[in-house]
């Protein structure tokens, strides 16, 4: 097979251990992002299989009418809104989806906490400009943290601000407020009581058509002037602008964000860049060697077994029927 694998942004996906079983196959990487129609028909025209990096390219109905050769889509992780399976299904392209492990972004959810509220990029760049200190932080023990959804991700951030000593509530559908009560976490008693009452409030909500602009400014006008908003699962949960013009008026305080409307962002060209009081990453949530060997391993065996004729974790399973 001929394999594309698109916004491999830090070249790295070459260089995994789970790479070499490829070797037998052709492979071209790219290292930039686009979403020119022409130029995704130009890299992708001949290839069998597209290996997509999560939803950083869209994949839309009238691309693949111009992609005739492509017999299957392997996602890493779960299919998502950048792509719609019977778009695929309809046209014999088969997509396969794997799982990737909540750890490491949990793990960078608690990382932008400890540094929004230490001020730890502040700092070490006031050090390294030859000053000392110049802010003073907040420790966690004994702030409200607020977890909205308590899935996989949600659930081991609420154990961590268990560990570190903080009062912790979840805020979500009925199952997932369920699962958090069993576990023994409060439930706030309202939704504008989440707001006004978390210290730190992180967001770990599935986008859908549901979801999307689930926070208003209202929500956000609620909070408390010194509490932290934290963003490591999708920009487009919160309204348009809705963020930026509420850390303008000083509600919430702080935010701390991973993810935005439109990726990669380059240039600094976003406004969240441009406000003090925004601690802000390129997207980093998932983006570890541990995980990525998860993801790609499995994105790389499901290619394997479709080329073996043993198609795996197929989204569309009655493909195999029409077959």
């Amino acid at each position: 097979m001929k394999i594309a694998i698109p916004d491999d942004y830090q070249d790295c996906v070459r260089h995994l251990v789970c790479f070499a079983r490829l070797a037998r196959h052709e492979v071209v990487i790219y290292n930039d992002s686009s979403s020119d129609e022409s130029e995704l028909v130009r890299r992708f025209v001949d290839c069998d299989a597209l290996v997509l990096i999560r939803e950083r390219t869209r994949i839309t109905a009238t691309l693949l009418d111009r992609l005739p050769r492509l017999k299957i889509i392997s996602q890493t992780g779960k299919v998502s809104n950048h792509i719609k399976v019977a778009d695929c299904s309809v046209r014999g392209i088969a997509v396969a989806e794997g799982q990737g492990d909540p750890g490491p972004t949990a793990e960078l959810t608690w990382a932008l906490i400890m540094g929004a509220l230490r001020y730890v990029p502040q700092e070490a760049w006031r050090l390294r400009s030859g000053l000392w200190q110049g802010s003073l932080g907040r420790q966690l023990r004994g702030r409200r943290l607020g977890v909205w959804s308590y899935g996989r991700i949600g659930k081991i951030v609420a154990g961590y601000g268990r560990a570190f000593g903080m009062q912790v509530w979840v805020w979500g559908r009925e199952a997932s407020t369920a699962a958090a009560r069993a576990d023994g976490f409060d439930v706030a008693p309202s939704r504008e009581a989440f707001f006004t009452g978390s210290e730190v409030l992180s967001l770990h909500v599935r986008l859908n058509a549901e979801t999307r602009g689930m926070v208003m400014p209202a929500d956000l006008a609620a909070m408390r002037d010194d509490a932290l908003l934290v963003n490591t699962s999708r920009a487009e949960l919160i309204a348009p602008g809705a963020l930026e013009a509420a850390l303008a008026a000083g509600r919430p305080g702080f935010a701390a964000v991973d993810v935005y409307e439109d990726e990669p962002v380059l240039g600094a060209r976003h406004p969240l860049l441009a406000l003090p009081n925004a601690l802000c990453t390129p997207h980093l949530g998932y983006v570890e060697r541990d995980n990525y060997e998860l993801y790609f391993g499995t994105a790389f065996d499901n290619l394997l077994a479709f080329a073996a004729g043993r198609p795996t974790n197929l989204a569309d399973p009655t493909l195999l029927l029409r077959a």
